[in-house]
């Protein structure tokens, strides 16, 4: 059991360094060719910082755990919008780009129609489902690089701010090089891959130890721990006054989780939305999980989007959403 706590940290520790240095490297190999920052955002960075979710939910999908993959999307949706992103309205609220919203957010509840309608009517996410929800991330990808190329609105870099570099700069050596840019790269993916699996296996073994469904784990601690980029993007975020920020990024990172984590694990292997615990004999999941998932995203987007601006009640009520519903997990 120690064994086992240890080695799930440990792929914690790897999905953060793995995805950092994946992004770095990508980042740097993408200037070095003189592609615009605005769509290296829209593209290197969002999917770099994304591959933690992708490859644990994918990994699991995979060994036939499908309540880790449904977990992982679900519960980092959650926890981006009702902790993360609740944390930084409720300590500095702030005023945001309505229009710059827009955009992510219908593609966000467009893909959950899609989402939701499957869980309710079939309970089965099926192969076609996978890829239909990796054609509209397709298209999301498509029209935000156009915009970019054409000047329109800003490209949403859905997880990270890319860190502003001096093109005048004159560093020099190794850690300046294009070699140390492809080694960040393989380095970042060997430990997503690597993190990925000691995630999914030792979370499987704790769950099996501690009597707690293998989907409460991925709700909540795989989640957390898939979620920490979005985490110390919104706390720096907030500490250079730029809270308002975060919520595009989170918003972005929330659209990924369902249309790029779900579909890639739908894709890969289909499977049944979980069943393993029931409030008055209907699927806890149906129940909770996904009109909390819902509650919790209509709530921070549609005053933001209506008003333009971050609430602190917003945030206090979005805390006490989650805290809520960690106990109802791990109490039911």
């Amino acid at each position: 059991m120690l064994t086992a706590v240890i080695l799930f940290i440990l792929g914690f520790v790897f999905l953060i360094f793995g995805g950092n240095w994946f992004v770095d490297g990508s980042t740097g190999v993408a200037k070095r060719y003189h592609i615009p920052e605005l769509l290296i955002g829209a593209t290197v960075v969002s999917i770099g910082t994304t591959l933690p979710e992708v490859m644990v939910s994918a990994t699991s999908a995979a060994k036939g755990i499908g309540d880790i993959a449904y977990g992982n999307a679900i519960g980092s949706i959650i926890c981006n919008t009702a902790l993360i992103s609740a944390l930084t309205i409720a300590i500095k609220p702030a005023d945001v780009e309505k229009k710059e919203l827009f955009k992510p957010v219908a593609y966000f509840f467009t893909a959950a129609v899609i989402y939701v309608a499957t869980s309710y009517i079939t309970g089965y996410f099926s192969r076609i489902t996978g890829i239909v929800l990796l054609v509209i991330f397709a298209t999301y990808m498509f029209t935000t690089v156009r915009s970019v190329l054409q000047g329109g609105v800003s490209a949403d870099t859905s997880d990270v701010n890319i860190e502003q570099k001096d093109e005048n700069s004159t560093n020099k050596g190794f850690q300046d090089s294009l070699l140390f840019d492809i080694l960040k790269i393989a380095v970042g993916a060997t430990l997503i891959t690597i993190g990925a699996n000691l995630l999914v296996d030792n979370g499987t073994i704790i769950a099996t130890a501690l009597g707690v469904p293998t989907s409460v784990i991925a709700l909540t601690f795989v989640a957390l721990g898939t979620s920490l980029p979005e985490l110390v993007t919104a706390i720096t975020s907030l500490a250079k006054g730029h809270g308002a920020l975060s919520l595009g990024n989170i918003i972005g990172a929330n659209l990924f989780n369902l249309v790029l984590v779900s579909g890639v694990s739908m894709t890969i292997q289909p499977f049944h939305i979980p069943v393993e615990k029931t409030i008055g004999g209907i699927n806890a999941s149906l129940v909770v999980d996904i009109p909390v998932m819902l509650g919790v995203m209509l709530l921070l987007t549609v005053p933001s989007i209506i008003k333009g601006k971050l609430y602190r009640l917003q945030g206090i009520l979005l805390l006490a959403t989650y805290a809520g519903y960690v106990i109802f997990q791990f109490a039911m």
